[in-house]
């Protein structure tokens, strides 16, 4: 039986504003919809889950993995490696989900050489008042690593130029609705249609 290829889409934000809150709200309302889990060698959050959020590996493994061609894109962000399974991102795309693949703006450059076929997402907070309130609001980081991310926010958020879509994280129902809405838009092409309503189309043209 044809079926239509899924799409990968890159996401990207500083962190602070919002993707990760913004990406589940999608995932949960469209099962459909799959996101890509990274590894990384960073520790553990609070309430984060091996496998779910990221596959956490040590630094040897992860070395290892590169080593073997594993790796799609990979990058160091505050000194920790995160990099993305290459086979496991194609046979979900294959399988024909849609998947999200939320990463930095350098893994994203990295991804587009290698999947030009990519649609990339950039989030933007409201302001760098707002950014700053909702990375201290977390309570899980000092205000000397706060002060680090907010530096790092402002060199990420200048790569924006480089993404299809923009969506301003202000209103958190209006946000997730543009998102929604390029999802959608994607879902209607008239190539991925055609797949879809193949049997319809054959009747209606006789």
């Amino acid at each position: 039986m044809t079926h239509s290829t899924g799409t990968l889409y890159i996401i990207s934000a500083p962190s602070g504003a919002g993707k990760s809150s913004l990406v589940k709200a999608l995932t949960d309302a469209n099962p459909e919809i799959r996101v890509s889990i990274s590894h990384t060698t960073r520790a553990m959050r609070p309430g984060e889950v091996d496998g779910v959020n990221y596959h956490f590996v040590t630094r040897e493994e992860f070395v290892k993995m590169g080593e073997h061609g594993d790796f799609l894109e990979r990058a160091e962000v505050f000194g920790n490696f995160y990099g993305t399974s290459q086979s496991r991102l194609q046979q979900t795309l294959d399988e024909g989900h849609d998947l999200i693949l939320e990463i930095d703006w350098q893994g994203a450059e990295q991804v587009r050489k290698l999947m030009p076929q990519a649609r990339s997402i950039f989030i933007l907070p409201p302001s760098l008042q707002a950014l700053h309130q909702r990375l201290t609001n977390r309570g899980q980081d000092s205000d000397e690593i706060i002060a680090g991310r907010m530096r790092e926010a402002v060199s990420e958020m200048s790569h924006y130029v480089e993404y299809d879509y923009l969506i301003i994280n202000d209103d958190f129902a209006h946000a997730l609705d543009d998102l929604k809405a390029i999802f959608r838009a994607n879902q209607l092409q008239q190539k991925r249609q055609q797949v879809r309503f193949g049997k319809l189309l054959a009747e209606l043209l006789g």
